[in-house]
């Protein structure tokens, strides 16, 4: 294992120290591992809180900030986050309307950001959630019932999140939420496995001629594994299943997301052949993303997500963003 770290244990807490440092419009708590805006949005406005396992960066701490999330939780590696630490973010940001919290679907994930749940609620904090389950792959994975949780969580957070900015109550940006959800499905491949620092080897075995389709974001196996192809191969393989899921008639979102260690030139050009493919079905490209979004540490990988988008979802896309990983201007 090669990797710039001290102790594998210190990893986590090393790791926000440097994001303290880094982003000062951020405020990082050490003791929580919860991190914040500096500044507060504004009284009667609804906040997100998201989180999970870090090895996913720049999610979710990287979308903290004007237009996304007001708080996010970080797990260790590959881990969810204990439920008093998501109450405490969920504390922290409450602005008096009203809690959204954003969860991946993972087994732990869900359970805990539940309890956190009814612990705020207990406290007189309104929460709603909204269970993220956009993958394609398999319908059940080593860490959940049901779908995974995997690339929309980013253009949910932002498009969700914009909404929260403007001032939607609480039950509208959970009706927003889930109509996201109902319309976003993703796809990824894995060409390498990553490397968990605590761990100091590779989560599985992935033979150089070999690749995994179906990849999850922490290494589960994927649909099958099969020798290595072309990139219009591989970019026909997760489009394909995605298209098939769902009808993407109309204006769309794509993101094509790096897992952590694909160049970027790499992304790209995977970018042109879904692009291509997307075009030959008849789907619009209304707006892109085309880089590392949701990774899993030094995995080799790429995934493609696709949003069917309509006239409210590409405005609250286009609204500003500031955030250490995303941001534009109106």
């Amino acid at each position: 294992m090669k990797k710039f770290i001290n102790r594998p244990e210190d990893v986590l807490v090393e790791s926000l120290r440097g994001v303290a440092l880094a982003h000062p419009g951020l405020a990082v708590d050490l003791d929580t591992h919860v991190i914040t805006r500096a500044t507060p949005k504004p009284a009667g406005r609804v906040a997100l809180v998201s989180g999970g396992g870090s090895g996913h960066e720049p999610l979710h701490g990287g979308f903290v900030g004007t237009g996304m999330l007001d708080a996010a939780v970080a797990g260790e590696v590959f881990t969810s986050p204990t439920p008093d630490r998501i109450q405490a973010a969920t504390k922290a940001v409450d602005r008096g309307a009203g809690v959204l919290h954003i969860v991946k679907n993972y087994t732990g994930d869900v359970l805990n950001f539940e309890m956190a749940a009814e612990l705020a609620s207990m406290e007189g904090i309104a929460v709603g959630t909204i269970v993220v389950n956009d993958d394609v792959a398999v319908q059940d994975s080593l860490y959940t019932a049901g779908r995974r949780g995997v690339g929309l969580t980013v253009l949910l957070e932002k498009i969700v999140g914009a909404a929260a900015e403007e001032g939607q109550d609480l039950p509208a940006v959970v009706a927003l939420a889930e109509r996201v959800n109902s319309r976003g499905r993703s796809m990824g491949v894995a060409l390498t496995s990553c490397t968990v620092p605590a761990a100091g080897k590779p989560t599985f075995d992935l033979p150089d001629d070999q690749m995994e389709v179906g990849i999850g974001i922490h290494g589960e196996p994927g649909r099958h594994r099969e020798p290595l192809a072309p990139a219009s191969e591989i970019a026909r393989q997760l489009v394909e299943p995605i298209l098939a899921d769902l009808d993407f008639a109309g204006p769309a979102i794509v993101m094509l997301n790096g897992m952590g260690a694909t160049p970027q030139m790499e992304l790209y050009l995977m970018y042109a052949e879904v692009a291509a493919l997307l075009e030959q079905a008849g789907v619009h490209i209304a707006r892109n993303l085309v880089g590392d979004y949701i990774t899993s540490l030094d995995m080799a990988g790429c995934s493609v997500t696709l949003l069917q988008a309509d006239d409210e979802i590409l405005r609250l896309w286009d609204a500003p963003v500031s955030t250490p990983a995303l941001r534009w201007s109106a």
